[in-house]
């Protein structure tokens, strides 16, 4: 069984029970499962493979818990430049309609190096159109060249505009095709063992985009097989406005309505929420993802995230589509949770002007690097990674501390991470192989990917 040792390390994130920072120190792995962690004094003197971190950090792996990666082919699209969600939708749902599963490989290849570049081991991508030949295979077959932890939604999208939906009619399936390719590939793909590196999850687009019989059945099929759920939930006023209008109830109470309140589901976005679904939302463990820099772009509004948190709700970490945030880093992700959770503090009208806010309700940089680890790898129900310590999976990624953007940040390198400009990692390692190394992707040739995906891009675009 191949070993693999990284030593040397100024500073190991362990994100363990203890939260352990342990300085001089690395980990020793055993076919991709960590069996020591702890200072380099007490590691194995050799191993199959064997990393120098002289002046890195070493944390654990991050967790993408919502991504679009086939948005990668229409980033900054002039359309939907200065558009609200609604209208963001309206420039994009037929250019993405147009992909080819060629175009969908270079997408996902493109967006999940970025993301292994940010310093990215797992990765959930919600995938809910699929026309021209377009599959979830095309995904999964893509991920396996890169190298990162997969886990695939088999999304979808059946309300078309002629049923008050907003999706064009030419976008969305039929509901039995789309059930039973539900069960296709959760036979064929999902893996419900520890250290899986593939998982399905089903995951309906978002309520006005599927009708109540969608949402119905495939939680019925996705508990019957045992995976889990997702869709868009509490995002926009906009959306708010669509449930109570149209079901003459709350997003979350409709949710409950239709058996989605439970802790196997996560919804992206929460932004718009009150009190007494945060308490529902805990009260069941339902998680949520927190997008930041896409309710940033769009003008979403800022999820109460320190209330999550406080309530006891799962709460991850997603970088959404690369056309609603137009990059795919994590690592960025994390600064901005911070940073958006310390601007709603300073909104907040309850507080008398002039007093000093409780130092308790500011996110620190670690609470948020624990959303991006441990609390992703709760959402997405896995045990297995999510912190460094022994049984846990080998999934990690280093920074160089002498990168010109941590000078004279260096009292606290922990948090130096995320309060100062994020930067490449140097390794990252999932399963105990290597994916990027010396700041490059190892798995793959990627200027002629990005070549092609330039192409590809051009011509989506130039169709319509």
């Amino acid at each position: 069984m191949p070993t693999l040792l990284a030593r040397g390390a100024e500073v190991v994130v362990t994100m363990d029970t203890g939260r352990r920072e342990l300085r001089q120190a690395g980990l020793f792995a055993r076919d991709g499962v960590i069996e020591q962690v702890g200072p380099d004094e007490s590691l194995p003197a050799t191993a199959d493979i064997v990393l120098d971190l002289r002046h890195q950090i070493l944390l654990p792996g991050l967790v993408n818990c919502h991504h679009h990666l086939d948005q990668t082919l229409t980033r900054n699209l002039p359309a939907g430049q200065d558009a609200a969600l609604f209208g963001w939708l309206a420039a994009h749902y037929r250019v993405w309609a147009r992909r080819t599963p060629e175009m969908s490989r270079t997408a996902t290849l493109v967006g999940l190096a970025e993301l292994a570049l940010s310093g990215c081991t797992t990765v959930f991508d919600h995938a809910y159109l699929f026309r021209n030949g377009c599959r979830i295979d095309d995904q999964i077959a893509a991920a396996a060249e890169i190298g990162v932890r997969f886990i695939a939604s088999r999304g979808s999208m059946s309300r078309g505009q002629s049923q008050g939906g907003t999706p064009p009619d030419e976008c969305v399936e039929d509901e039995d095709a789309i059930l039973a390719d539900s069960e296709r590939v959760i036979a064929r793909y999902h893996d419900p063992s520890p250290g899986a590196m593939l998982q399905m999850v089903l995951a309906p687009c978002s309520p006005f985009s599927v009708t109540d019989r969608l949402m119905r059945d495939t939680a019925a099929l996705a508990r019957r097989h045992g995976v889990r759920l997702h869709t868009h939930l509490c995002e926009t006023i906009d959306e708010q406005r669509y449930t109570l209008d149209r079901f003459g109830r709350r997003p979350v109470e409709y949710m409950q309505d239709l058996g989605w309140v439970d802790e196997d589901v996560w919804y992206a976005h929460a932004v718009h929420v009150d009190d007494a679904e945060i308490a529902t939302l805990a009260a069941h463990r339902t998680g949520v993802c927190h997008c930041p820099t896409s309710n940033m772009r769009l003008a979403s509004g800022i999820a109460p995230v320190m209330k999550y948190l406080r309530a006891g709700v799962p709460t991850g970490l997603g970088v959404d589509g690369s056309a609603s945030n137009d990059g795919s880093n994590m690592l960025a992700e994390t600064r901005q949770a911070m940073l958006l959770a310390r601007l709603q503090l300073g909104l907040d009208t309850n507080v008398e002007p002039g007093a000093e806010r409780d130092p308790a309700s500011w996110m620190s940089a670690r609470q948020a690097l624990e959303l991006a680890t441990r609390g992703g790898a709760e959402v997405l129900g896995r045990q297995d990674i999510g912190a460094l310590e022994v049984g846990r999976r080998c999934d990690f990624f280093t920074l160089d501390l002498q990168a010109v953007g941590y000078a004279g940040g260096l009292i606290d390198p922990v948090a130096a991470i995320v309060f100062c400009a994020p930067q490449n990692a140097r390794t990252t390692v999932v399963e105990g192989r290597i994916v990027v190394q010396d700041g490059r992707i190892a798995t793959l040739e990627m200027d002629a990917v990005i070549a092609e995906h330039n192409r590809h891009a051009q011509r989506l675009v130039a169709i319509g």
